[in-house]
């Protein structure tokens, strides 16, 4: 017989999804960190959905407001998987936003800093490709700037509580 680890999973075996794919299935705490077998944890983001860009939005701005920047990049992550092709930088520099917040939230300034930095650089490059500087109703600017600005502050050594440090994906 194996030997078990915290919550008496065997060490050996790998969670599997319904298709037998590998799956982590260890509770997550809001900023997405394994937490142990058995522990509570926060309820994840259904995989696969396909919601309108405005579902989309709203979606991961409620999740951003409760400081679960984790779980808005997995809502950004269907948008950039399921939406149109010329669409998909926006949603995935969107998705790169949040990545960003969530590390820095973690205290992972340089993960954080540069994917901060590169979502910016994202969505900013597709507004200019497609001359639309606020797709869905959302300032791409200010999230740009936004995202600058708190990559400075965390290469700074500031602290970063994700719920404090949201942005507002539709501006003020």
């Amino acid at each position: 017989m194996g030997s078990t680890s915290e919550g008496s999973r065997p060490v050996a075996a790998r969670d599997r999804d319904s298709e037998g794919r590998a799956r982590n299935a260890r509770p997550r705490d809001g900023l997405g960190r394994p937490l142990p077998y058995g522990a509570d944890g926060v309820a994840r983001q259904p995989e696969g959905v396909v919601r309108t860009p405005e579902e989309t939005v709203a979606e991961a701005q409620a999740l951003l407001d409760e400081g679960k920047p984790f779980h808005a990049h997995e809502v950004f992550e269907d948008a950039w998987k399921s939406g149109p092709e010329q669409e998909r930088t926006l949603w995935r520099g969107l998705a790169q936003l949040a990545v960003g917040l969530t590390h820095s939230a973690r205290g992972n300034a340089t993960g954080g800093a540069r994917l901060l930095r590169r979502g910016a650089g994202a969505v900013e490059e597709w507004a200019a490709r497609a001359g639309r500087q606020r797709p869905y109703g959302m300032d791409v600017a200010g999230l740009a700037g936004w995202a600058r600005e708190l990559a400075g502050a965390v290469e700074g050594g500031a602290a970063v509580d994700a719920g404090e440090r949201a942005p507002r994906l539709r501006g003020s």
